[in-house]
């Protein structure tokens, strides 16, 4: 299922491609490969001065490191998440030899959002999630204190609406992607002042 973004001008279609589904394949597969460009994207992020605060835990399909995430995701995300191929939690590092990292927050944006691209790119889609427990992700996987988890991400192959099998999850999966226009989004002279 495509829902390309509705768009008043032409943007790179990895762009108007992205979106978060929830429903996935659960026999899809994801390669080494696939896994490894992944990283490799999120790992060529920018970030402040170069601090590279992003790391990721890396589950596939099958591994302890897959059921471990999943247990952290809530209820919600658990219900349709155990059909991705590839279950990551993004974790932010705060501080480093220098001290504490500046924007570490904004650092592991940009790399989640190189990644969640790059899952776009292979053919894949990505879901972001903030429904998980980071004081359990913390205990699972022995977390330094400096080591924040901040994302979980489900990646995997697209798959009919109908696999999430409740009507309204359906229906949610199937409705129409949403954004502020453009006159609500950016602003020119003065808050509110439409720039387009």
């Amino acid at each position: 299922m495509r829902k390309p973004a509705v768009t008043s001008v032409p943007i790179a279609s990895v762009l108007a491609e992205r979106w978060s589904p929830r429903a996935l394949d659960a026999s899809a597969v994801v390669s080494p490969e696939q896994v490894r460009a992944l990283l490799e994207a999120a790992r060529w992020a920018p970030s402040f001065g170069n601090t590279q605060p992003a790391r990721y835990l890396v589950g596939v399909r099958g591994t302890p490191t897959f059921d471990a995430i999943l247990a952290t995701l809530n209820s919600g995300n658990r219900g349709w998440a155990h059909r991705a191929s590839l279950l990551l939690i993004g974790v932010m590092v705060t501080t480093n030899e220098k001290g504490a990292v500046p924007y570490a927050e904004y650092g592991l944006g940009l790399a989640s959002e190189n990644l969640v691209l790059q899952a776009v790119e292979l053919g894949l889609v990505a879901h972001q999630m903030a429904g998980f427990s980071a004081d359990a992700v913390r205990s699972s996987f022995s977390l330094p204190e400096d080591a924040v988890p901040k994302v979980a991400i489900a990646v995997g192959s697209p798959a009919p609406a109908e696999v999430l099998e409740e009507d309204w999850r359906v229906e949610r999966e199937r409705a129409e992607r949403q954004r502020l226009p453009l006159e609500e989004f950016a602003f020119t002279g003065q808050w509110g002042t439409p720039a387009l």
